[in-house]
């Protein structure tokens, strides 16, 4: 079993940094992708943390274990293996990482998430984090979220295996929830008793449906028309601007 230590040292090579071209201490937004791997659309919110001051970083869960997209897409999309509680690990070890950096603020951080990382950050909501087991990884603790402030979710995958729909949030960032009401893979109201367990748990929440697909902000892909999933070009400007207002108010 991984230690933070060993797995930030996984991860830490293909985890692209972004920000201000300076030393400053800084906060910090971490990134993370959704069962399809890093895509372009990550350097547009990237781009907007960057704006709001705050530095960034795109964690990239699949590189660092030889997976390729079309890896993810068989194995991680349908379920097959790496679910959000296990990928909460990449989570932990990013925080674990980011604490050891001198130009960011530790005591300030954003987790971000599309899909699977949506998941994979709601389940690391309900761990007490009392053994290695929960998360796959050792060395972790509670503590070591005291830092986030904030969680920013688009379209999290909130279905069957997830945990954060079924128990209370043991820690309180102010949440923002961003529900496509055509999501394929779960409907506004899986999303929103996903939400009443993080109110349930003391988190500020405040969601927002519209009116797209899962995946309404990832670019395009083949066969699009036979797709549940198109890209949106307007609600992807909304997102990036709400991405870059929610950072600004904390």
């Amino acid at each position: 079993m991984d230690t933070l230590e060993g797995r930030w040292a996984r991860l830490e090579p293909q985890a692209a940094m972004h920000g201000p071209a300076d030393s400053d201490k800084r906060p910090v937004a971490l990134l993370f992708h959704g069962c399809g791997g890093v895509q372009a659309h990550l350097d547009d919110y990237a781009a907007e943390a960057t704006r709001a001051g705050w530095r960034s970083v795109i964690v990239d869960s699949f590189a660092p274990r030889g997976w390729s997209r079309a890896y993810g897409l068989s194995f991680v999309c349908t379920g097959t293996q790496f679910w959000g509680f296990e990928r909460a690990g990449d989570v932990l070890a990013t925080l674990y990482g980011m604490g050891q950096r001198d130009d960011v603020d530790a005591s300030r951080i954003v987790l971000v998430g599309w899909s699977h990382g949506g998941w994979a950050i709601m389940d690391l909501m309900t761990m007490p984090l009392a053994g290695p087991a929960e998360a796959r990884i050792g060395g972790a603790g509670p503590g070591l979220l005291d830092g986030v402030k904030g969680a920013f979710l688009s379209y999290p995958y909130v279905n069957f295996g997830t945990r954060g729909t079924k128990r209370d949030w043991l820690y309180k960032p102010k949440v923002m929830g961003v529900i496509a009401r055509r999501d394929h893979l779960g409907a506004p109201k899986l999303h929103e008793a996903a939400y009443a367990r993080a109110r349930a748990g003391g988190c500020e929440v405040e969601t927002v449906i519209v009116e797209g697909t899962h995946a309404f902000d990832q670019p395009q892909e083949m066969l699009i028309g036979l797709s549940p999933m198109q890209r949106d070009e307007g609600l992807t400007a909304e997102n990036i601007a709400r991405f870059g207002g929610f950072l600004g108010g904390l």
